[in-house]
């Protein structure tokens, strides 16, 4: 198969931060990866997880990409704050009162998702109500898939910091 020149932009600076609050799909983190490897942005995972990180499946979602990721674990969210003190954040959840489209997404922010059964703990949602956003459906699905969010609302984000008006072919 020929290979064919990619379609390629700037990477965001400061990058954004995607953050997965004990997740417990493998496959779905490792896409979450790939996600993060096609845009360089940090992947931080707080703990507890539902899987060990050497697991197949994880790899496996994320193919030949794991090198390209700046992936951190975190032994807890506060432990996750301490290290990166004023971080903007922006919480996701399917309960939101305001869609991901009102926000003003900047270099640097943490964009934050919870676990895949039950999302973010309900405590962390009420003490940073201000930032918690959602993605709006029409259809009447509980939420979408914890990869599909993150890939939605990072590629928002390099939209409107113009990372995306300028694409070059590389």
């Amino acid at each position: 198969m020929p290979q064919t020149p990619k379609l390629r932009c700037p990477a965001l600076a400061p990058p954004l931060h995607v953050v997965l609050v004990e997740p417990e799909i493998p496959p779905n983190t490792g896409s979450v990866a790939r996600t993060c490897a096609a845009t360089g942005s940090p992947l931080h995972l707080i703990e507890p997880l539902g899987f060990r990180i050497d697991d197949r499946a994880l790899k496996r979602a994320g193919i030949d990409y794991w090198h390209l990721v700046e992936v951190h674990v975190h032994e807890s969210f506060e432990a996750f704050v301490r290290a990166y003190p004023g971080l903007r954040m922006h919480l996701f959840s399917s309960q939101a009162e305001r869609s991901y489209t009102q926000a003003q997404l900047r270099p640097g922010d943490a964009l934050i998702f919870g676990k895949e059964s039950v999302g973010l703990p309900r405590a962390l949602l009420a003490q940073h109500h201000e930032q918690v956003l959602g993605i709006p459906t029409s259809g009447q699905v509980r939420s979408l898939n914890l990869s599909n969010a993150v890939a939605i609302v990072v590629y928002e984000a390099l939209r409107q910091n113009a990372v995306l008006d300028a694409p070059f072919v590389q």
